[in-house]
């Protein structure tokens, strides 16, 4: 880099973190400007974060707070905690998950991280080697694509199939596999489709992972937040047949994202990432990283072992009534389609027909002229990896949500071929 007087600075920038054009953050932060030059007085409806915080129907069980008061009023948890997290969260954990699997897993299987997030970037770097590429699903969530390029793991996408229940379309995993490919990742249920993976496509894909020679990562953030006819299965079922990296948290099935809890589990019977590495990879990776609030995994067992069904079961209930109103309207707008009624997660995936359209060359160009003449904001697709679709969240207050589908449906109206 020039300086003024002709000498060269010896620094720049990673351009390796500039991984796209368009971030989540980037658009959100482009739209809210667009509704604060707009001068339509009308309330901002934000149908684009997946934060089941912005419904104020949902709140997380009192368990949970006790818990937590509890840990930090105890004075036992102000002190670092180990490397790979307190024992007792870990068993906690290893147990909570066990009860879906056919066999146990150990505390040791077990590591605390600073929310889903935190573990997307200890697993890439781990499995990161000079070479090294990785699958990830189209569309998918931006935190992989990004973690991969800060640590150089070269992406590759496989397609879900929208006309087949977002299911992956396996000849296109298997034709873009070679000797360098590390691992695929899944999402189940789906951030951003909506779909929850049968436990018959789950196994395929097992098998031919198994084939391929890469591990499965699982991001099961949204794990049994399922509310259609598919019930959850976590893909450590098929860990017999391959390797799985199950990735999870207390975020969105507990209602509290801001509380960064999460956790790496090694669903690996056959001890393939003990043997292989990964194991003291993780370890190695989590001494030099941030820990979870020590209070905070203090509290996870008895916010695991003591919530009760009913909790989830009225939040269930809350998203089946969201994704019925969201169908509903979806199915009275010409210009957009959607493919797949959403039945897991908390948001749907919906395409732009822009032969129903006039005036608008793009989603973002969509979301853009929505935000400045409706003030509701939407994710346009190509954040997740999906052009020319859009991604609507349905973890919002039903009134809000109707109100926002209304709005969507009248500006469709308005810039709609005559």
């Amino acid at each position: 880099m020039e300086k003024e007087n002709g000498e060269k600075w010896k620094f720049q920038g990673n351009k390796g973190l500039n991984t796209t054009s368009v971030s989540v953050r980037g658009v959100y932060n482009m739209l809210m400007d667009s509704i604060n030059n707009n001068d339509n007085n009308k309330t901002l409806i934000r149908l684009c974060r997946v934060d089941p915080t912005d419904n104020p129907l949902f709140r997380t069980t009192p368990v949970a707070h006790e818990a937590i008061a509890a840990a930090a009023q105890s004075f036992n948890f102000n002190c670092y905690p180990p490397t790979v997290g307190l024992p007792d969260a870990k068993r906690a954990i290893a147990n909570y998950l066990s009860s879906d699997l056919p066999y146990q897993l150990s505390p040791e299987d077990v590591f605390l991280t600073v929310g889903g997030t935190q573990a997307i970037d200890i697993i890439l770097p781990v499995l990161a080697r000079p070479g090294a590429n990785i699958l990830l699903p189209r569309p998918g969530y931006p935190q992989y694509d990004s973690r991969a390029a800060c640590c150089q793991l070269e992406v590759r996408y496989f397609d879900l199939l929208p006309q087949k229940g977002w299911e992956v379309d396996l000849d296109s995993l298997e034709a873009m596999t070679d000797d360098n490919t590390v691992a695929m990742v899944l999402i189940n249920p789906s951030n951003p489709c909506g779909n929850v993976f049968t436990y018959q496509h789950l196994e395929k894909v097992a098998e031919t992972a198994k084939k391929l020679g890469i591990c499965v990562i699982s991001d099961e953030v949204y794990a049994h937040v399922a509310f259609g006819n598919n019930p959850f299965v976590p893909m450590g079922v098929f860990s017999s047949i391959v390797p799985v990296i199950t990735i999870g948290s207390l975020s969105k099935r507990w209602l509290v994202p801001g509380w960064r809890t999460g956790w790496i589990a090694t669903c690996d019977p056959n001890k393939i990432f003990q043997k292989t590495g990964i194991v003291r990879n993780i370890i190695s990776y989590l001494e030099i990283t941030s820990d979870p609030l020590t209070f905070m995994q203090a509290a996870v067992p008895q916010i695991l072992e003591k919530t009760k069904a009913e909790f989830h079961l009225k939040n269930l209930n809350m998203m089946r009534e969201a994704a019925d109103i969201f169908d509903d309207v979806c199915k009275e707008i010409p210009c957009l389609t959607c493919p797949h009624k959403p039945e897991g997660a908390m948001a749907a995936m919906v395409e732009i027909n822009f032969s129903q359209v006039k005036g608008i060359i793009d989603d973002v160009d969509f979301c853009v002229k929505l935000a400045k003449e409706e003030s509701v904001i939407l994710l346009p697709g190509v954040t997740v990896g999906l052009k020319n679709w859009l991604r609507i969240s349905l973890a919002v207050d039903p009134s809000d949500l109707e109100e926002g589908l209304s709005r969507l449906k009248a500006f469709s109206l308005r810039h709609a071929i005559s």
